[in-house]
């Protein structure tokens, strides 16, 4: 039986620098990894440490794995400073992610915020593969500011299938669209609430005031889906550090429906 705490090697093969602080790093393992949007895997390289990251690149291309990482801690200013060729270790996919099965036949509202929006591009390319299936899909998406937006090109290729709203905390000179937080693009929604579904994924502060306000909205609880991947660590539920009420995020989630985790406490700290 393989060892699951053994990484497989996987060497860069691009790196695309999305913003001053978030680079995606095109990476091909040495042998397949098939993961479920809105899984993650574990990044590591010896001496230096390992970190849970969800891919953002298409599930359904199993060569290469597309991880969108921003420059905030001890590890990942490492990554920052790695060049193409470097051979990195990745081990998973874990946890559970979206389940599109069950958004066929629906509205699918997708809010992102800041690097958010990274496991909302690998769902985003999942549900594009089979677009007739869902009724429709609407994107709101907001950054603190116009230079820290992510995937700006892919964005107005995606406004040629779907909806798109983006807004920016703070403008500038050039800036010629919204400025406020996300919530406030979340109004006069072109959708019907009574077959809709919502996916989240930001920072927590983001993710509890766009609950409250879809629910404002007339989403359903069980209809809210949230990515929590505050705190992970091992991945396997054994270190505890992602422990939420009942549940180990990296192996119960990292998505959740609102209605599974409403009653625990502080879920946003």
């Amino acid at each position: 039986m393989k060892n699951p705490y053994q990484p497989i090697e996987a060497v860069i093969e691009e790196i695309i620098q999305e913003t001053p602080t978030i680079r995606t790093f095109v990476l091909k393992p040495k042998e397949l990894i098939e993961f479920k949007t809105g899984q993650f895997v574990e990044l590591s390289f010896p001496g230096v440490g390992e970190a849970p990251f969800t891919p953002s690149s298409n599930p359904n291309i199993k060569e290469r794995l597309d991880l969108t990482i921003m420059n905030v801690g001890r590890l990942t200013q490492f990554l920052h400073t790695l060049s193409k060729d470097t051979i990195l270790g990745i081990r998973g996919p874990y946890g559970n992610g979206y389940p599109i099965e069950e958004f066929e036949g629906k509205e699918i509202l997708i809010v992102g915020g800041g690097v958010g929006l990274a496991p909302l591009r690998s769902l985003i390319l999942a549900l594009f593969s089979k677009l007739e299936k869902y009724k429709k899909i609407f994107l709101c998406y907001g950054a603190r500011t116009p230079k820290d937006l992510l995937y700006k090109d892919q964005i107005l290729q995606w406004q040629k299938k779907i909806g798109v709203r983006i807004t920016v905390d703070t403008g500038d000179e050039s800036w010629k669209g919204n400025v406020g937080l996300v919530t406030s693009i979340l109004k006069d929604l072109p959708l019907k609430m009574d077959n809709a579904v919502a996916v989240v994924c930001g920072p927590p502060i983001m993710m509890k005031f766009t609950t409250l306000r879809l629910l404002e909205l007339g989403f359903k609880p069980k209809d809210i889906y949230l990515s929590m991947e505050k705190n992970m660590s091992c991945g396997l539920g054994k270190c505890g550090h992602c422990r939420m009420g009942k549940y180990y995020v990296c192996r119960d989630g990292p998505v959740f429906c609102f209605e599974e985790i409403k009653d625990i406490h502080d879920i946003w700290e």
